[in-house]
């Protein structure tokens, strides 16, 4: 018992040093480290027990000694080894006693024949007393049980109280970390703590891998759980709220007819649904982009690896293994770019998509999303720009070809590579096959097909009569209160009044370069014109200027403030002095004339002291225009033009306005509708372009009501269009007429302004120049001029020139297949003319009269509101 009784005491020091099992007794087990070898280190004692009993007790003795003083060449000292000694041997001493008492063999010569003795008594048992284990409380001959126990529990208790009493901290280290002698069991029971023993030798072998190779199992599991944990939180925050809002649906605008003449658009995606594209097509993409869309939750592993595996042979990240999900994921979300980061996330998108959406979302969403190249987006896109038909009307050939050009849109394009193309159309094609989409009769006669293109009927209609259609939004917005937005992804079918053929008319004369001055390379002549129906107010054409238009940009003919010069004339001066009695064969003054400072002159620099209204007007005299402004008064002429749509601010209180000496001018669209009053009979009616707007289904959403106004009577409108139709027939704007139908009209030309910078120019130049007419049809308004006029940039024409030529050439094209018509005669007037006709008619019958000629206005203007003190 004293071989066991060392190695149990330097357990019992061991356990001290690192803590005793996490604060255990001494004696407890340190939970699940020893679970599993405990037994077997417990037999091999029993086993070092039997083997070292049958040798000399001198021999293990001096093993002993030979151990101790391998301890006391420890680095802790020799004081504390020699504690730590002289507490071994007490121990030793204490346990030899104790085994004694028990009746248990002594390490000495015979001890084995007493073993054999004992064992040969003793009926079998309990497998720790069969291998030779001592049992607590085991009585010596002739010595009761309960008496030898007591004993020698009480001995070992003294020999391990001396022995911790005489070991320091230090020493105790320094004890625990010494092996066990010679031929000693590793481990001795403590008495009375049943028969578990520490496990020794082979069993920290076997533990010195064994350990190692769990923990790392168990770490794995950890960190991979908390990966697992981590990736599901991530993918779990991932914004993909973008695809809960439907895909934007272009608005169509609409003629007057209700044919669709342009698109509004934000983007390049034509969605359709599902059902609308043919199954060849979707099975075609399934085949060829991703095979097993249908059995994966958003991302394949096969294909992963196959392209992982081909990455690392190349070096490279191109071969991707997306699945559709993942190319939607990306298109929508992510850039282009080719790193391990962004293919992370390509997949956490993939796996919340596909855990939101059903796969035929998934696959709708991809399918109308997805590049075809030649700027389309879309498989309807695609289908119009290849085709010209609409996707649901493609052939099993026309989809396969497309099928395969998002992997590589340019290089497959058939307008770049037919023959690439066709290679790349048989290859989905077969791969159809080799899936079962197709039968081998399908394959067979769908790969005889050519490739056949018709780019002709699937034009597009974004960005088409771009002038008119930013106007429509214009309107659209501050009528109708719509975002631009809402316009251009709503589908919107916005209803106007353009008369395609009136704007095919402008777009085709402005187009034509020789009908305009040559400008400068640094700077072109602009110019703008609006067309209206003066019946209705509809707009029935809009140019916004000339060179390449961009969205949404500056439109000369809605947009534009230029002073009018003596296209304004007719409203602020002629028009209100009709009304107060005048008629066109007044006489007005034409000689110098200062009123307050202001001394206006005539174009040509003379005078003529008297002419008639008539000839004021055809002729574009500005001495007399000003002149009957001041006779008539300011205000009349104000009120005329405010009631004509033309608001004038307080700064244009001068009779400057009797030639369009404006200080903020007016636009193109503003003079056709204020003219337009003219044409309908004294009444206006609001220029506008869009009639209603309704959903892409029909439902309206907004029924336009125009206003309209009484500018002045019938026959001060009608008066008026037979002196402008002088001044185009004989008068400044003789380039205007049409020879088919009557034309009324008046030009405008503004000088240059009168500093330093144009003192050289004179009289030579002009800032702007307009033509405003009608014929009993249409309205327009044309201006020309520069952007930025300086000494460089300037007109060297007058309105009765160029823009009078555009007003003729933009008319006759627009009512070349119209039959002409005349202006509407009042009834008022009407029957006047009768009963001054009747009248001398009458005076032609008497007796000694000659024949008398037709009567004129100024025969039948008096019955209105009397001659004026300056009529002859």
């Amino acid at each position: 018992m004293a071989m066991i009784g060392a190695p149990f005491l330097q357990w019992i020091l061991r356990r001290n040093k690192g803590g005793g099992g996490r604060g255990k007794q001494p004696g407890a087990r340190d939970g699940s480290r020893e679970r599993g070898t405990w037994s077997a280190g417990a037999t091999r004692d029993s086993e070092q027990v039997r083997s070292s009993s049958g040798r000399d007790g001198a021999f293990a003795r001096e093993a002993a000694k030979e151990r101790m003083r391998s301890d006391d060449a420890r680095p802790a000292g020799a004081a504390r080894a020699g504690a730590a000694k002289q507490a071994l041997l007490a121990s030793r001493a204490a346990w030899g006693k104790a085994g004694a008492a028990a009746g248990r063999p002594q390490a000495a010569d015979g001890a084995a024949a007493a073993e054999r003795q004992t064992a040969s008594a003793v009926p079998a048992g309990p497998a720790s007393e069969r291998s030779g284990r001592p049992q607590a409380g085991a009585s010596a001959p002739g010595e009761a049980p309960e008496q030898a126990q007591p004993r020698a529990s009480a001995q070992a208790d003294a020999a391990m109280r001396a022995a911790a009493s005489g070991a320091t901290a230090s020493a105790t280290s320094s004890a625990s970390a010494a092996d066990t002698p010679a031929g000693a069991p590793k481990h001795a029971p403590t008495p009375g703590a049943g028969t578990d023993a520490r496990p020794s030798g082979n069993g920290k072998k076997a533990r010195s891998w064994r350990r190692p190779l769990l923990g790392s199992i168990v770490l794995l599991l950890v960190v991979s759980a908390a990966g697992l944990g981590l990736g599901a939180k991530w993918v779990q925050a991932l914004d993909i709220s973008k695809l809960e809002h439907p895909l934007p649906e272009p608005s169509l605008v609409m003629d007057a007819s209700g044919k669709p003449v342009s698109q509004l658009s934000s983007s390049k995606i034509v969605p359709v649904q599902l059902d609308q594209i043919p199954l060849d097509l979707r099975n075609a993409v399934i085949a060829v982009e991703d095979r097993r869309f249908y059995d994966h939750a958003g991302f394949d592993v096969l294909s992963i690896g196959r392209a992982v595996i081909r990455d690392v042979k190349t070096g490279s990240l191109k071969e991707g293994g997306s699945t559709i999900t993942q190319q939607l994921a990306k298109n929508l979300f992510l850039d282009a770019d080719k790193t391990m980061s962004r293919k992370l996330k390509e997949l956490g998108y993939a796996i919340k998509i596909n855990f939101t959406y059903s796969k035929d979302e998934i696959l709708e969403l991809y399918l109308n999303s997805i590049y075809f190249g030649e700027g389309r987006w879309g498989v309807e896109g695609a289908a119009q720009q290849y085709f010209g038909k609409p996707v649901e009307k493609l052939t099993l050939p026309e989809s396969a070809m497309l099928a395969g050009l998002p992997k590589a849109p340019t290089a497959y394009s058939p307008f770049r590579n037919k023959e690439k193309a066709l290679d790349r159309r048989n290859l989905v094609l077969s791969l159809m096959k080799e899936q079962s989409f197709i039968s081998e009769a399908d394959y067979a006669q769908a790969i005889a097909s050519p490739i056949q293109l018709n780019t002709n009927n699937g034009e597009s209609l974004k960005g088409k009569h771009p002038a008119y259609v930013d106007h429509v939004m214009d309107e659209a917005e501050k009528l109708y209160g719509f975002t631009e937005q809402q316009i251009l992804t709503m589908g919107l079918r916005i209803h106007t009044s353009m008369d395609e053929k009136v704007q095919q008319a402008a777009e085709e004369v402005y187009a034509n370069d020789a009908l305009f001055p040559q400008s400068p390379a640094d700077q072109v002549i602009q110019s703008g014109i609006a067309v209206i129906d003066h019946r209705t107010g509809g707009i029935r054409a809009i140019i916004g200027g000339r060179g390449e238009q961009v969205y949404r940009g500056f439109n000369h003919a809605t947009e534009l403030k230029r002073q009018p010069g003596s296209s304004f004339k007719p409203l602020a001066v002629y028009g209100p002095a009709l009304e107060r009695g005048y008629t066109p064969d007044s006489m007005l003054y034409d000689g110098e004339l200062d009123i307050a400072g202001y001394r206006p002159k005539d174009w040509d620099g003379r005078t003529r002291g008297q002419v008639s209204m008539r000839e004021a007007l055809k002729s574009s005299w500005n001495i007399p225009a000003v002149w009957l402004l001041n006779e008539i008064g300011l205000d009349a002429g104000i009120d005329f033009v405010r009631r004509a749509g033309i608001a004038l601010p307080k700064t244009d209180r001068s009779l400057t306005i009797a030639l369009g000496g404006l200080s903020e001018g007016v636009s193109p669209l503003q003079m056709a509708q204020a003219y337009g009053a003219i044409a309908s009979e004294g009444v206006l009616h609001q220029a506008h372009a869009i009639t209603k707007i309704t959903t892409k289904d029909g439902h309206t959403l907004v029924e336009a009501t125009p206003a309209s106004s009484q500018v002045t009577t019938p026959t001060v409108a009608y008066t008026l269009t037979t002196l402008l139709q002088d001044v185009v027939a004989s008068g400044s704007g003789r380039v205007a007429a049409l020879s088919d139908r009557p034309v009324a009209g008046k030009s405008g030309t503004t000088q240059l302004p009168a500093t330093a910078e144009f003192a050289e120019i004179g009289s030579g130049g002009s800032k702007d120049a307009w033509f405003v007419g009608y014929t009993p049809e249409l309205t327009a308004a044309v201006w020309l001029g520069y952007d930025q006029t300086d000494r460089k940039h300037y007109l060297t024409t007058s309105g009765g020139a160029v823009p009078a030529q555009l007003f003729r050439e933009v008319m006759a094209r627009s009512l070349k297949d119209v039959p002409p018509s005349a202006f509407p005669v009042p009834e008022e007037v009407r029957r006047a003319m009768e009963q001054a006709q009747q009248q001398a008619a009458a005076q032609r019958d008497k007796p000694g009269n000659g024949n008398s000629s037709k009567p004129s206005l100024k025969d039948i203007w008096p019955f209105n509101k009397g001659k004026k003190k300056n009529d002859d």
